[in-house]
């Protein structure tokens, strides 16, 4: 390990709980708002002050994430982190889930980290988390280290190291500046050859096209070898699976779950702008797909309910606020569609948070999170869920990447559009996407 981590990791607690205690000195214009959350073991005390929305927005992610990076910073991760999984089922989970812990909270914690260093707490915050994602990496490629990572054997199928080496590289698409780029000649090279062993994974046909699709898009984007079939083949694929009103199928079947948020929305806006970027796809196909994932987001935010609950419906409900995925990824670019507000859209997804992580037994006694939705709720889980794969909630986390003095944070205190329908508000009423 390198030699100055260890007292970055010592003092990771230290720092948060002296963020916490400094609110007030954060240049924040948003307004501030009263929380008071149960004491539960494994709250500690992030959840204990008056906060505006984006100080819990940071104490929230960071508390999911700290059990994670510290370990995997100390190469304990393998020893110390759960496999809580369906009965029978831990072995086989134990061979993934270490991956999809670290891949999934990379590609939720990125934008905010891409933000990087400054000399407001909050930055210095960021810094010590950029600090502490970096040493993850070096510790997940190196073969000579204990948390070494499954990043897939050719010929297995199906292999779940496919889907979190994608959430890998998404999140690596997310921070190029403050993670990729800073990472050493060595820990690159092994980056990529670990990244290249998910070649020799067959995809399903279904979202898992984009897993392959989005690791060539990183390719792409970084100026390294890509396959351009893998690349592109999954998004005309998904772009055959279209089902109208800003809804793709999983593979030619339409399913009522989150995973057009989960995946394919994200992952298809983030390849085809790479593509459109490098002149492999028309602005036009670009602008459609975009254009769909606006729909979509428009639709999501509807969706949240005036008390912050929202529909629980389809598999990998559990994944908790990475349900709104695309919806924070839209606000993050800036990108919303009319009639929907940057505020109104920072307001339902902070109900949406507090909804679920006040809820008691989200995490058990060390910090982990726990298989669930609104607190633990084994039954929620399917056979392929464990606890690495909760960590895609940090993804609903991404608008965290639009800086302090962004008006999704400094505006004021908006009503999202349930809210102000069953308040008795006379609103426009809501019509499909054409086309």
């Amino acid at each position: 390990m390198n030699l100055l981590v260890e007292p970055v990791v010592n003092h990771l607690q230290m720092k948060r709980r002296s963020f916490v205690q400094n609110l007030s000195a954060i240049a924040i214009a948003s307004p501030v708002i009263a929380l008071q959350a149960t004491g539960q073991r494994g709250d500690g005390d992030v959840f204990k002050q008056t906060v505006n929305d984006r100080e819990y927005w940071i104490k929230t992610l960071t508390q999911m994430a700290d059990p994670l990076l510290q370990n995997l910073t100390r190469q304990t991760l393998k020893l110390n982190m759960p496999v809580e999984s369906q009965p029978g089922r831990k072995d086989d989970r134990a061979k993934y889930t270490h991956l999809e812990a670290f891949g999934r909270l990379l590609a939720g914690i990125a934008p905010w980290l891409e933000l990087g260093a400054d000399e407001t707490p909050e930055g210095k915050l960021r810094k010590t988390y950029i600090d502490l994602t970096i040493t993850c990496i070096e510790n997940a490629v190196d073969p000579s280290s204990k948390d070494y990572m499954n990043f897939g054997k050719p010929g297995i199928k199906p292999s779940q190291s496919l889907v979190d080496a994608a959430f890998l590289a998404h999140g690596l698409l997310r921070a190029p500046k403050q993670i990729y780029q800073k990472l050493s000649a060595a820990t690159k090279q092994r980056l990529l050859t670990a990244l290249r062993l998910s070649r020799g994974i067959p995809p399903g046909y279904n979202n898992w096209l984009l897993f392959m699709s989005m690791i060539e898009t990183m390719f792409l984007y970084f100026d390294e070898q890509y396959d351009i079939v893998r690349l592109d083949y999954a998004t005309k694929k998904h772009n055959e699976w279209y089902k109208g009103d800003g809804m793709y199928g999983d593979g030619d079947t339409f399913h009522w779950d989150y995973y057009n948020s989960f995946v394919i929305h994200p992952m298809m806006v983030q390849a085809m702008q790479v593509m459109q970027s490098k002149g492999i796809v028309t602005k036009e196909a670009y602008d459609i797909t975009l254009k769909r994932a606006q729909r979509y987001a428009f639709i999501q935010e509807r969706l949240i309910a005036p008390d912050g609950t929202y529909p629980v419906i389809g598999r990998s409900i559990c994944y908790r606020t990475g349900a709104f995925q695309a919806l924070s990824q839209i606000a993050l670019m800036k990108s919303l569609p009319a009639g929907i507000t940057p505020m109104q859209v920072r307001c339902a997804l902070t109900a949406v948070m507090k909804r679920i992580f006040q809820s008691p037994g989200n995490y058990d006694s060390n910090g982990w999170l726990q298989v669930g939705l609104a607190g633990h709720q084994p039954s929620l889980g399917e056979e392929y869920i464990s606890t690495g794969s909760l960590y895609l909630a940090s993804t609903g986390f991404l608008a965290l990447g639009l800086p302090p003095e962004d008006e999704f944070w400094s505006g004021k205190v908006t009503d999202w559009s349930s809210k102000e329908i069953w308040s008795g508000r006379d609103v426009h009423a809501d019509h499909a996407l054409q086309g």
